[in-house]
C-alpha cells in the first residue's frame, strides 16, 4: 500500500526485453537506502517487486499483463520516473491510499501555466471515468492528485477517449515528479479511488 506521494525521481539505468516480461534497472538512492529483496516500491504508480539492489539502483521483473494495462513498457534507458516505497503502519498519511494497481492509462492532452501552479488536462478512458469526481483523488504516476475538473470533449482523443480531467500542480510537484515536464502525448497511468470500485461491487451485489 502506498500514498501517492512521491520520494524520489529515479532514472531507468537499463532494461532487458524477456519473452513475455521485462526486467529493468533503476536508479534511486533514496528508495533503495533501505530496501532488500522482496521489498515493493511503485514505480510510475505500478507497485512492483525488488529482486536485486546494487549501488543505489535496485532491479524488477515486470510480467506482461503489467506492460500491457500501463505505461511501463515505454520505459527506456534514461527516461525519469516517480518513485515510492511502500507505506509505514506508522507514517502519516500524506496523500490517499494508493494500491499501485493500475485501472489504465491516459494522455495528457494540454498544459496551462499560471503564476504559481499548472493545470495539466489528461483523457480518461470511459472504463474508468464512472470512478472519477471533481474534487476526489486519482493517481497519476503514482502522484496522489486532487481532480480540479472534468469534462467531454466533442471529439476524442488521439487515444480514443473524449473523457478528461485536470490536475493543478503547484511548484513543489512540478519540480519533484516527472509530470513537471510531461509534455503533450505523453502516456500515464491513472489509478483511481479503490472506495468507488467498493462501493459499485457492493451495489451489483445488492
Amino acid at each position: 500500500m502506498f500514498t501517492g506521494i512521491v520520494e524520489e525521481l529515479g532514472e531507468i539505468v537499463a532494461t532487458e526485453r524477456l519473452a513475455d516480461a521485462a526486467r529493468l534497472t533503476i536508479r534511486g538512492k533514496l528508495v533503495t537506502s533501505d530496501a532488500g529483496h522482496g521489498d515493493s516500491i511503485a514505480v510510475n504508480g505500478v507497485c512492483l517487486t525488488v529482486v536485486d539492489v546494487l549501488d543505489g539502483a535496485f532491479t524488477v521483473d515486470v510480467m506482461q499483463e503489467t506492460l500491457n494495462r500501463s505505461s511501463i513498457g515505454g520505459l527506456d534507458i534514461g527516461s525519469r520516473v516517480n518513485l515510492e516505497r511502500a507505506a509505514a503502519l506508522n507514517s502519516r498519511l500524506g496523500g490517499h491510499l494508493v494500491q499501485g494497481h493500475v485501472d489504465g492509462t491516459g494522455t495528457v492532452l494540454s498544459r496551462t501555466p499560471s503564476e504559481n501552479w499548472e493545470v495539466v488536462r489528461i483523457s480518461l478512458p470511459e472504463t474508468i471515468a464512472r470512478y472519477v469526481v471533481e474534487k476526489g483523488s486519482i493517481t497519476v504516476d503514482g502522484i496522489s492528485l486532487t481532480v480540479s475538473g472534468l469534462g467531454l470533449a466533442d471529439d476524442p482523443a488521439a487515444d480514443g477517449n473524449r473523457d478528461w480531467f485536470e490536475v493543478s500542480l503547484i511548484p513543489t510537484t512540478l519540480s519533484m515528479t516527472n509530470l513537471g515536464t510531461a509534455v503533450v502525448g505523453t502516456k500515464v497511468n491513472l489509478e483511481v479511488d479503490v472506495i468507488a470500485k467498493y462501493v459499485e461491487r457492493l451495489q451489483q451485489r445488492g
